[in-house]
């Protein structure tokens, strides 16, 4: 017999305190880094030994430390506390905020940017989500937490300029450090107890399925995607600072341009997202992304010696940016097998941080042996290989994820289990998994009625 959730059922009180506080932690974490991508290059170019080869790599080595601890901190957080996991993590983010902010010359940044990476605790805290959240409400919670990453980013990118201008980029590393120290706050005094650390296969990376992950050509696409989409984005922004106050515009003034830039582009992809999700158009929009950015960067290297083009472009770039982070993480989440999207989603994340590095490191060596437009016209060649890898990507399944809470499976009765789902209309993949008293659900939520599916599964209590 199988005890199960009601499918339609909403948060209880304790997991909406999970989730706002695990999401208050995202957000204060990568508020900080936000900060730091529109102003960093133009205050570190000014520091003793600083060279355009330095300013990248220094922008960029904290992609290279998360890449390689985030996996490692997440399995940690399995053996061990989660809220210990991630308060180690938390100071060492701001042990590399301290460091940089007493910094004297470029090398000292270097060091302390590598130190925040190293505070790799994504997904630990979203471990913890998982065993503070019922199966049936998890998606909506790691919903929220992807949501204020995003609000984080456009505020981030306002007020980092505004911050630097009055108190320096000294002062944007101690308000991070002092945001890293709110999250810890909010990990040890807000953040429920879970009762027990389980493995979720939704949310976590699980070493055994990495191959499997891997041989998945259409997740392959989607990670040299991530990775092509946050190289560009971090060699970009190497120089795109340092073009605007060329062309006239103090630093403290580029808050004017991000404002209104990222505040109509959200706008002017929400059309978009409603075609690409609604209207089942996926494939098409995505494409469509890519080439704002091919054209973004084609036009930065025709107009970055004037600030009205600048501008321009730098629309049209976070147009096609916004829509892409976006999709892709949904894009993910359609694809991978529901008891692998956690795997999938380490995958993907470490691709992100591999090409954050590579960008700032591309970028910083590019601008200073061939100056600013080289680095344009790499982004748009990269630019261009990933949108004739998407030419080959497979149509979407418009398929969401769902769990179901089996608290006593026979795993004799599995099969007759799973296929009785599948003949509920909407009902696409099932995934027992006994060890975890769980199924993983692929349902096509356009189809599936779920009262249907709870009166299903009231038969099986």
């Amino acid at each position: 017999m199988t005890q199960v959730q009601d499918v339609s059922g909403g948060m209880t009180s304790m997991e909406k305190r999970a989730t706002v506080s695990l999401a208050s932690i995202y957000s204060l974490r990568m508020l900080g880094l936000f900060m730091l991508l529109p102003v960093l290059s133009l205050f570190t170019e000014q520091m003793p030994g600083s060279t355009p080869k330095l300013v990248g790599l220094t922008m960029g080595i904290y992609g290279l430390t998360q890449a390689v601890l985030q996996i490692p901190f997440g399995l940690l957080s399995d053996r061990f506390s989660r809220k210990a996991i991630i308060v180690i993590g938390l100071l060492l983010f701001l042990l590399g905020s301290v460091v940089a902010a007493l910094a004297s010359d470029i090398y000292g940044v270097l060091i302390g940017r590598a130190l925040q990476g190293c505070g790799a605790v994504s997904a630990a805290v979203m471990a913890l989500l998982a065993d503070l959240t019922q199966e049936v409400n998890r998606t909506k919670a790691m919903a929220t937490i992807g949501a204020s990453i995003g609000v984080s980013f456009g505020v981030a990118m306002t007020i980092g300029p505004v911050v630097a201008h009055h108190f320096g980029i000294s002062g944007i590393f101690w308000l991070i450090a002092i945001l890293a120290a709110l999250a810890i706050l909010v990990i040890l005094f807000i953040v429920p107890n879970p009762q027990k650390i389980s493995i979720h296969r939704d949310a976590e990376y699980i070493p055994s399925e990495l191959k499997t992950v891997i041989k998945n050509a259409d997740l392959l696409r989607l990670n040299y995607g991530i990775f092509a989409l946050h190289l560009i984005l971090m060699a970009s922004f190497v120089v795109v600072p340092l073009l605007m106050r060329d062309a006239g515009l103090g630093g403290g003034s580029h808050w004017q341009v991000y404002l209104p830039v990222l505040v109509t582009s959200m706008a002017a992809i929400i059309p978009f997202v409603i075609i690409a999700e609604k209207k089942r158009q996926m494939k098409k929009v995505f494409i469509g992304a890519i080439l704002a950015l091919i054209l973004a960067n084609l036009g930065f290297v025709l107009l970055h010696g004037q600030l009205l083009g600048l501008i321009a472009c730098l629309w049209v770039f976070f147009c096609g940016f916004n829509l892409l982070e976006a999709t892709l993480p949904s894009l993910i989440s359609k694809t991978a097998p529901g008891d692998l999207k956690g795997t999938a989603m380490g995958i993907y994340s470490a691709a992100q941080f591999i090409g954050a590095f590579l960008g700032g490191a591309s970028g910083g060596w590019l601008y200073g042996e061939y100056g600013p437009a080289s680095v344009f016209v790499f982004s748009a060649a990269v630019a261009g290989t990933w949108g004739l890898i998407a030419l080959f990507m497979s149509q979407p399944r418009y398929l969401a994820n769902l769990l179901l809470s089996l608290q006593a499976v026979r795993p004799e009765r599995g099969a007759e289990f799973s296929k009785a789902l599948l003949a509920i209309d909407g009902v696409e993949e099932v995934r027992l998994h006994f060890e975890e008293n769980t199924a993983y659900l692929k349902v096509d939520s356009q189809i599936l009625n779920k009262n249907e599916l709870n009166i299903f599964l009231q038969q099986w209590r």
